[in-house]
């Protein structure tokens, strides 16, 4: 098999249990009352692909999952909220990817995470045209920071678990 197909092998296979993650989450119910807060599971296969694949292969596989992500659940109103927080979010972690390096890919997380609900921010402030829309901004980026450490610890224990995996 050649190396390419190896390469798209893979890049598809991250993109299925992404998407799968994403779908599983989905029937959780939110434990908290503000909408849109959530884990992202989903974003532990985007920042162990940021430190792992080229930036175009990392961005395709983000955008097959919004927009899979869309269909399976219905929610393509929510698709405008999550590709510009996904946008941000993925810019700000290949430029960060030159500065935090692997061991600590948890920290890019925490600020990837941050930058996504920055981009949902800005993408709700333009839709809705409500600046009171601010008021919301703090608890996003408390959450951000939680669950961008979060996602961004398990994707730090998939990429020790993974080191030996890859075959030369």
């Amino acid at each position: 098999m050649s190396d390419k197909v190896k390469r798209l092998t893979e890049l598809a296979v991250l993109t299925a249990v992404s998407l799968i993650i994403f779908v599983i989450e989905l029937q959780i119910p939110n434990p908290f009352p503000i909408p849109g807060i959530k884990l992202g599971l989903a974003n532990i296969i985007t920042v162990y692909a940021v430190y792992h694949y080229k930036a175009h292969e990392v961005a395709a596989i983000v955008a097959v999952r919004l927009i899979l992500g869309a269909v399976f659940s219905g929610n393509f109103a929510a698709l405008i909220y999550s590709a510009a927080g996904a946008v941000l979010c993925l810019l700000g972690m290949l430029i960060l990817k030159r500065f935090i390096d692997e061991k600590h890919l948890w920290l890019s997380s925490v600020f990837g995470a941050v930058l996504h609900n920055t981009g949902q921010m800005i993408a709700a402030l333009i839709v809705m045209r409500t600046p009171q829309l601010l008021l919301y901004y703090p608890f996003l980026l408390v959450s951000g920071c939680l669950s961008g450490a979060f996602t961004g610890l398990c994707a730090q224990i998939v990429t020790s678990r993974l080191k030996g995996w890859k075959r030369k």
